[in-house]
C-alpha cells in the first residue's frame, strides 16, 4: 500500500491550466454587463472563489451588480469556455500511476462544482476520482477550502495520518495544516509559491512526476 492512501488535489493551477479559459469568461462577463473592471484582469486572480474575484474586479460588493457579473461569467464559461482548459504535462500520468498504486484521489476546489465536472469529463480524468467538492457543493454554501477539506474527510472517513493535501497557493497550506494534513506545494503552476511564502513544514514538489514520487515514498512528508 502507498504511504499515503489519500491524495486530495486542489485543480485550478495544480492540475489544470485553467487561466486563459477563466480570463475569457471574465472578460465576457464584464462586457456583457457594460462594465469595466477596476483591476487588471490577468493571471494574478486566478484561484479565489467566482463571487470573492468578482468584488475585486468590480469594486463592489453590491449584491445586483455581482449577480449580473455572476450570470454572465457562467453563461460564457459553462457552456464552451471551459474546453479552452489545458492539463499540465505530466499531470495525466501521474493521476494514473496515483491510481495505478493504489492511492484513491480527490478533488477540494474553490471552482464551482459543474465547471470542476465538465472539465474533469472533458480531460478524461473523471474516473479517477472517488470524490469531487466544492464549495456549492452543500447548502448552505462552505464558508472556505479548510472547512471542505473538513467534510470530504468527514465524510469519507479519512484519517489524518493516511492523507496529504496538494495545491500551489499558500491558501491551499493553511487549509492543510487547518486539518492536520501534510502539504505538497505544486510549483508548475500560475499560484506557484515563492521560498519566502513556503511554511516551513510544507514541501514544493517541481514536477508531477516529483510529486508522485513524494506520494508514494516509504518516508512521511
Amino acid at each position: 500500500m502507498p504511504r499515503y492512501a489519500h491524495v486530495l488535489f486542489d485543480l485550478d493551477g495544480t492540475l489544470i491550466d485553467s487561466a486563459p479559459a477563466i480570463l475569457a469568461s471574465y472578460r465576457d462577463a464584464f462586457a456583457a454587463a457594460g462594465r469595466e473592471a477596476v483591476v487588471p484582469i490577468d493571471a494574478s486572480i486566478v484561484g479565489p472563489p467566482l463571487l470573492e474575484t468578482l468584488q475585486m474586479l468590480a469594486g463592489t460588493t453590491d449584491a445586483a451588480v455581482i449577480g449580473d457579473l455572476a450570470a454572465g461569467f457562467k453563461a460564457s464559461y459553462d457552456s464552451d469556455g471551459y474546453r479552452q482548459t489545458a492539463a499540465y504535462a505530466g499531470v495525466g500520468e501521474m493521476l494514473q500511476r496515483l491510481v495505478d498504486a493504489g492511492c484513491t484521489l480527490a478533488i477540494a476546489t474553490n471552482k464551482r462544482l459543474l465547471p470542476t465536472r465538465l472539465i474533469l469529463e472533458h480531460l478524461g480524468w473523471a474516473g479517477h476520482f472517488a470524490a469531487v467538492y466544492a464549495l456549492d457543493l452543500f447548502e448552505p454554501r462552505l464558508p472556505h477550502k479548510a472547512a471542505m477539506i473538513a467534510r470530504l474527510m468527514q465524510d469519507r472517513a479519512i484519517a489524518r495520518n493516511e492523507a496529504v493535501y496538494v495545491g500551489d497557493r499558500s491558501e491551499d497550506g493553511e487549509s492543510a495544516d487547518a486539518n492536520g494534513l501534510p502539504f505538497l506545494a505544486a510549483t508548475w503552476g500560475y499560484g506557484s509559491l515563492s521560498r519566502a511564502e513556503m511554511a516551513p513544514h510544507w514541501h514544493a514538489v517541481a514536477t508531477p512526476a516529483a510529486l508522485a514520487d513524494a506520494i508514494l515514498s516509504a518516508e512521511p512528508i
